[in-house]
């Protein structure tokens, strides 16, 4: 857990960029602003994450999920965000899916590559072998000749 009150805020460089990106462009925010919402940010954070462990502790589990997080929402009262949310873990989903793909595809490819390698590989030793008993034929026969 946290040990002291500095590591319950959120990184301030991380609401620097969410409040700038919510700003439109020429608009400034003093230090004592930027703060109050870092701080803001971190007790709606903690809040929620307390509320989202409730409904997983309900669930005989102690693992939160994106269900937990969503129930939490409507019971903070704040149903107009579950929307966005459900769009965004599904756009989420839908990311890490690809990226799995890509993943196994990729190593498919390389599974394929080092298979082909090996038949190559093979084939190479085949042939070698091939030739050493084509000569060692040849000498015996020369030695026969002789």
């Amino acid at each position: 857990m946290a040990e002291g009150e500095e590591d319950l805020n959120l990184p301030n460089a991380v609401i620097t960029r969410i409040i700038k990106e919510a700003l439109p462009d020429g608009v400034n925010i003093s230090k004592e602003a930027r703060s109050a919402i870092s701080r803001a940010a971190s007790v709606f954070v903690l809040y929620a994450t307390s509320c989202a462990n409730n409904f997983a502790m309900k669930g005989k589990r102690k693992t939160l999920n994106a269900s937990d997080v969503l129930s939490a929402m409507e019971e903070m009262e704040f149903q107009r965000f579950i929307s966005p949310l459900k769009e965004a873990l599904e756009a989420y989903r839908r990311e890490q899916k690809g990226k799995k793909e890509a993943s196994e595809q990729k190593k498919k490819d390389k599974d394929k590559k080092t298979d082909s390698e090996e038949q190559d590989k093979s084939r190479e030793e085949d042939d070698e072998d091939e030739e050493r008993l084509e000569e060692e034929e040849q000498n015996e026969e020369e030695e026969v000749d002789n």
